[in-house]
């Protein structure tokens, strides 16, 4: 008995599983396991022609010549032997499972004559390039980690579902795009900074690239629409770094359900959301929250706006609506006809004054530091945020019209409005909308003070205002359409006088 060298008495131990042969016409022993033999000569195998499982792990094989003889072969596993080649064996017609990892195999070879070939593990190998893969037309996993590739090549549009090509010293994963039924794949370990590539495979449910060189959180942008994904883990990536990455990751992979090996909790998703996009009406109460603490810490006066007495609310007429749409005018043509009763209040704003407009008149236009400043002094009610400025209505503002025995007209869009509901004040809200979108454009258009972007955000904002009238009955006082202004004015007025009882 040589040291190493097979046996029969030793392949009878190895042998189970009998039952019949694949032609249907003898019981045989189909399954052959002798792992941790230390055999290096298997060559007394090509005798057993009838095997469909052959388990072979842990030995010292470096030739496997033996399995051109066995034509029904169905699985087979060689791994951690002393192989420095694979599959120099007549191809069994039905070999579909294939285990080569921990060898020596330098280099990938031809495998078109394997087209039954549904699982290959080559991990722990030296292997330099993918190739020879183009005709496995059914290899659905494929194990390459702890191998030396620099890129992933020779993959295309193979069935692939799972993958793992951790460990390695890939830098770029953009040959993974024709791999259309992708669902896992890992790439830890590798030198990679961004994830194009991966974009567009919708049923990938599983991402690892712990340990990579992922250092922008916009790279994140490649997988947000996978609809699919559930488990990511970036860990050991510099975006790591970034402060509140968690939130910011969750919030634009809303699907994922396990982030960085931890649980994303339904929590967590409502505070990214409140976080980075939140509904308008949380903004609005954390508006008012702002507001109300700053004035609380400013001394205290009795407020013109409360008197005569509690029973009766301080009357305000405020009027919504697009932008350029009416607002102005209405609010000063208003002002204008019921001077013994209203006065018009402007806001303050951080943008410019458009063509036309003068300050303390249509606005008070003051820098983005006063305005931060007024905010830290308590001296507005609301303020909010529309087109990348700032506005505010101020407390002063109202107050010193209610001093004068006057009420209050303001204009504003939706979001202030959202947050002046929150106060105790009780006003009239009239919102104003044109019905022709297009003449609005075409108007906005006209006045050469917007870009294109700003018209296009305005004219949807029409939609935005009817489906809120729409969703929430009661919420506006009245609807009036603006195409014509004169129509506009003559029911505003109608509606005003009903509202002061005249």
């Amino acid at each position: 008995h040589l040291e190493g060298v097979l046996d029969e008495d030793t392949a009878a131990e190895g042998l189970h599983t009998f039952g019949r042969s694949a032609l249907g016409t003898e019981y045989v022993y189909l399954h052959l396991s002798l792992p941790g033999r230390e055999l290096r000569d298997i060559s007394i195998l090509s005798g057993y022609i009838h095997l469909q499982k052959m388990e072979l792990s842990s030995n010292k094989i470096n030739d496997l010549s033996c399995i051109s003889h066995m034509p029904y072969l169905v699985e087979l596993n060689a791994s951690k032997n002393e192989l420095t080649t694979y599959f120099n064996f007549k191809a069994p017609k039905n070999l579909k499972e294939v285990d080569f990892s921990h060898n020596q195999i330098p280099k990938m070879k031809d495998l078109s004559a394997y087209h039954s070939l549904t699982k290959l593990l080559l991990d722990f190998n030296e292997i330099e390039e993918i190739r020879g893969l183009e005709e496995c037309h059914s290899l659905t996993q494929l194990g390459l980690s702890h191998n030396r590739l620099a890129a992933v090549r020779g993959l295309q549009n193979l069935p692939i579902r799972i993958l793992n090509l951790s460990f390695n010293q890939i830098e770029k994963v953009d040959g993974l795009k024709s791999l259309k039924t992708l669902q896992r794949v890992d790439l830890s370990n590798n030198k990679i900074n961004s994830l194009q590539g991966l974009e567009e495979h919708d049923l990938l449910e599983v991402i690892n690239l712990e340990d990579n060189q992922v250092a922008e959180l916009s790279e994140l942008k490649w997988i947000e629409d996978l609809p699919l994904l559930r488990v990511l883990n970036l860990l050991k990536n510099p975006l790591q770094e970034k402060g509140d990455y968690r939130l910011l990751a969750i919030f634009m992979l809303l699907q994922v359900t396990e982030l960085d090996l931890k649980k994303v909790s339904v929590e967590e998703k409502v505070a990214a959301v409140n976080e980075e996009d939140p509904p308008p009406e949380v903004v609005a109460a954390e508006d008012h929250r702002i507001q109300t603490l700053n004035n609380v810490r400013q001394p205290q006066r009795v407020l013109a706006s409360t008197l005569p007495g509690f029973d009766e609310p301080y009357p305000m007429l405020v009027l919504l609506g697009p932008v350029a749409g009416g607002r102005r005018q209405l609010s000063l043509k208003i002002c204008r006809q019921f001077k013994n009763f209203f006065r018009f209040g402007p806001c303050h704003t951080t943008r410019t004054a458009y063509f036309g407009e003068e300050n303390r008149f249509d606005y008070y236009f003051i820098s983005q530091e006063e305005f931060d400043k007024m905010v830290n002094t308590g001296k507005f009610l609301v303020t909010y945020k529309y087109s990348g400025h700032s506005y505010g209505l101020g407390r002063d503002t109202v107050e010193s019209i209610a001093r004068e025995g006057l009420a209050t007209c303001v204009h504003l869009e939706i979001e202030g409005v959202r947050s002046l509901k929150k106060t105790h004040f009780k006003p009239r809200y009239v919102l104003l909308v044109p019905k022709d979108k297009w003449k609005y454009g075409e108007h906005l258009r006209r006045t050469g003070l917007f870009s294109r972007p700003e018209i296009e955000e305005a004219v949807s904002r029409v939609d935005m205002y009817l489906q809120i009238n729409q969703d929430c009955p009661g919420y506006f006082s009245a609807v009036i359409y603006t195409d014509e202004l004169d129509e506009a004015f003559t029911e505003l007025t109608r509606l005003v006088k009903v509202y002061l009882g005249l």
